[in-house]
């Protein structure tokens, strides 16, 4: 979504378009191709058709969500990631915490470290949260009220303190 068509110091009027590409070397059927397609291609067109000044984050996830609701009725499979937390780990001496966040204001989110699928009725995410020592998995989701609407994420403790800054 982020994305500027026309680089730093590049003449606009040279630019005259803008295009995206999904290579299938790697993708085996059309639904994996709609879940690769759907929904970065409304973020590419909105880079690419919007002046930068009128582009709004805000907005167009509520166009996108619009737009989910019509795929659900046309069963056109798209990834959910839009709603994924963005997992960030820090290193204390010998302490590992997660810091979590979202892309999309309103999500609530909850997480596990115990082997357990995490809930609305879990304890909701407020502040970094310190990786148990005996930890082996956390399982991260994301709701909007009562109803869940990310995926159920499960990432091994061993690849979260890979991701250290």
């Amino acid at each position: 979504y982020k994305f500027d068509p026309i680089p730093e110091g590049a003449d606009a009027n040279y630019i005259l378009g803008g295009q995206a590409n999904l290579w299938t070397e790697q993708v085996y059927n059309i639904r994996q191709a709609e879940y690769m397609t759907w929904p970065r291609g409304f973020a590419v067109s909105e880079s690419l058709w919007s002046p930068k000044e009128r582009k709004d984050w805000d907005q167009f996830v509520l166009k996108t969500e619009n737009h989910f609701v019509r795929f659900d009725y046309a069963k056109t499979k798209y990834s959910p990631a839009i709603y994924d937390p963005i997992v960030r780990v820090t290193r204390d001496s010998e302490q590992y915490f997660v810091e979590l966040t979202t892309e999309i204001s309103g999500l609530d989110i909850y997480t596990s470290f115990d082997s357990s699928t995490p809930d609305n009725f879990y304890p909701r995410y407020a502040k970094p949260q310190l990786i148990p020592k005996d930890a082996v998995m956390m399982r991260i989701i994301t709701y909007r009220g009562d109803t869940p609407i990310g995926r159920l994420l499960s990432i091994p403790v061993e690849d979260l303190k890979k991701r250290v800054r």
